[in-house]
């Protein structure tokens, strides 16, 4: 006999918990299914941070800026990616979204209002206010099922323990320098070690590992049946409709008939080498940080049922560059290169040794620069590079700052050290005389804290990643202090961005722009919303959230906002103020 309910959700990251969440509490009866032995996705393994313009956070905060302002901001960003209803959609949506998660479900949020878009200089860009992320949570509150829960990625954490990003990695940081920071890491890390002794892993959970802990709660509350092994093996059809789906599992194929229609919300296509292979340049190949299971199965799905992958879009990959660290098994992990770029006393060159973008800029723009720095064909690759001052102080990829060890990196050949420049270029296949050229270059005005050649910590984004402590710029610093150190980065990227055509409403759409009826995604499954553009950071899961949201409301029959900016987008904008 089937399985019979009224929405069927197809991922267990953040846009199908949203989805499920939202229609579980709205009445619907719903089952999740996931083809990994565990829930989360990528979300699971990301800092967890949602960009939401106008949340009730900032406005709780008194930050109530004018509609217009964000809307701008996009406007400039997308540029003729811009779609102007799922735009609209998502900016009237998104507030309403956090407020029903916030009163209704386990989500709590905590706020990102000093974090600043990454682009300064366009107009409508914020210096904060936009951007919300879940508070940590008590991993014993899932009871078992923690154990079913991903883990955070064991590469960017200590001994598998969350660092948050704001006040708790600042603590990390100062460890080495200031008695309360100390103090605080000393609590942290005796609590974790405490909770992995007594219960088999970290219980503090953190970024988005507490949020999809919070959402799978919520989920688990309101009566959602979760199903973990269980891929789906195909859609079912009936009068062009979608209905349901057969899912395997560890005691065979089941089918399972969804009354409302099916979410796909699987995590995109960034380790499917076909589809890499079709819509990246060159041969395809890049170095995911994303989870080894994200091979594209919601984009099948959805073309098998009639829909349509967007291949128009700015960029199809979230790109970022990602360093491979090895591993005891003889594979490598891949770490993302999100942080130490801002800090003070690093530069990235190209093998002729020459920088090629501002360093502290996003990680997509990082990668979009040494792209264009580098001649047709040739693989996208640059070496980090710092002194051993920065090393201990910040930490270098998956090599972690003082008092951490260094030995094993070396050993491995991941990180490369060189008593001098020369020696350091000569170690790393870089032209000794380029590298060195380049270090002079930048260290005569280094030393005064400017940065001519790229303007480095020029914006409100660069300045917020830097240190506080370096004076004028606190994103700049000279490198003269040996022995040198470095580590190779290569083309990598969070996620992808091309994904299924969708609606304002999630639902995916066909060939001729239609909507199939009974099929939504959310998440890496749908086509960014961002048009393939990279304007702040958590535009990836502040969207997934939202047109999950959105999705869950369509399929429950109820109007999820009067707002005119969803029904009639176009007037709405002829209407709208102009921005200050």
């Amino acid at each position: 006999m089937p399985l019979v309910c009224d929405l069927l959700v197809v991922g267990s990251g953040a846009g199908g918990l949203s989805a499920a969440v939202t229609a579980a509490a709205l009445g619907l009866k719903v089952i999740v299914v996931e083809k990994e032995p565990q829930f989360g996705g990528t979300t699971a393994w990301s800092g967890g941070w949602m960009w939401i313009p106008r949340n009730p956070l900032a406005r709780d905060a008194g930050i109530d800026e004018d509609p217009a302002v964000p809307l701008a901001y996009l406007r400039h960003e997308l540029g003729a990616h811009f779609d102007e209803a799922k735009v609209h959609a998502f900016l009237a949506a998104g507030p309403a979204m956090v407020e029903f998660f916030r009163r209704r479900t386990r989500v709590q949020f905590i706020d990102g209002n000093r974090m600043p878009d990454f682009h300064g200089h366009t107009p409508g860009a914020a210096t904060g206010g936009r951007s919300v992320c879940a508070a940590p949570f008590d991993g014993r509150e899932l009871g078992a099922r923690i154990h079913q829960l991903k883990p955070p990625l064991d590469l960017t954490t200590l001994w598998g323990m969350g660092i948050a990003s704001g006040a708790d990695l600042r603590h990390f940081f100062q460890s080495q320098r200031s008695l309360k920071s100390l103090a605080y890491v000393t609590r942290r890390v005796l609590r974790h070690l405490k909770d992995v002794a007594l219960h088999g892993r970290g219980l503090h959970l953190v970024n988005g590992n507490a949020l999809v802990a919070r959402l799978a709660q919520s989920a688990f509350d309101l009566g959602v049946e979760l199903r973990l092994a269980s891929p789906v093996l195909r859609l079912t059809t009936a009068d062009a409709a979608v209905t349901g789906a057969v899912v395997d599992s560890p005691r065979g194929p089941v089918e399972i008939r969804a009354r409302r229609g099916v979410v796909l919300a699987c995590g995109g296509f960034p380790r499917d080498p076909r589809r890499l292979r079709e819509l990246l340049p060159g041969d395809g190949r890049h170095w995911s940080a994303a989870p080894p299971s994200n091979t594209g199965d919601g984009l099948r799905l959805g073309e098998a049922a009639g829909g349509a992958v967007a291949r128009d879009l700015a960029q199809p990959m979230a790109w970022a560059p990602v360093s491979l660290v090895p591993r005891g098994d003889g594979s490598a992990g891949h770490f993302p290169h999100l942080i130490e770029r801002t800090k003070p006393g690093l530069i990235a060159v190209t093998a002729q040794g020459r920088r090629f973008v501002n360093e502290a800029d996003s990680y997509y723009d990082f990668m979009l620069g040494l792209m264009r720095a580098l001649p047709a064909g040739a693989p996208a690759e640059a070496w980090l590079i710092c002194d051993r001052r920065f090393l201990r102080r910040w930490g270098l990829g998956a090599v972690k700052p003082a008092p951490m060890p260094v030995g094993a990196h070396l050993r491995s050949g991941y990180l490369k050290t060189g008593a001098t420049l020369d020696a350091l270029a000569r170690a790393c296949g870089i032209d000794p005389a380029g590298l060195a050229a380049t270090v002079a270059d930048y260290n005569r005005h280094a030393r005064a804290g400017s940065d001519p050649a790229y303007e480095r910590g020029n914006t409100p984004y660069n300045r917020a990643g830097g240190d506080p402590e370096q004076a004028p710029n606190p994103c700049v610093a000279p490198l003269e202090t040996g022995p040198y150190y470095a580590v190779k980065v290569v083309a990598g990227s969070l996620g992808s961005f091309a994904g299924l055509r969708t609606d304002a409403q999630a639902r995916v759409l066909d060939g001729a722009d239609q909507p199939i009826a009974g099929l939504y995604a959310s998440g890496n499954d749908a086509a960014s919303v961002m048009g393939g553009r990279y304007p702040s950071g958590g535009i990836t899961l502040g969207p997934a959230m939202t047109f999950g949201w959105l999705a869950a409301h369509h399929a429950a029959g109820i109007a999820a906002l009067p707002d005119p900016a969803v029904a009639n987008p176009a007037a709405a904008a002829r209407s709208e103020p102009s921005p200050a």
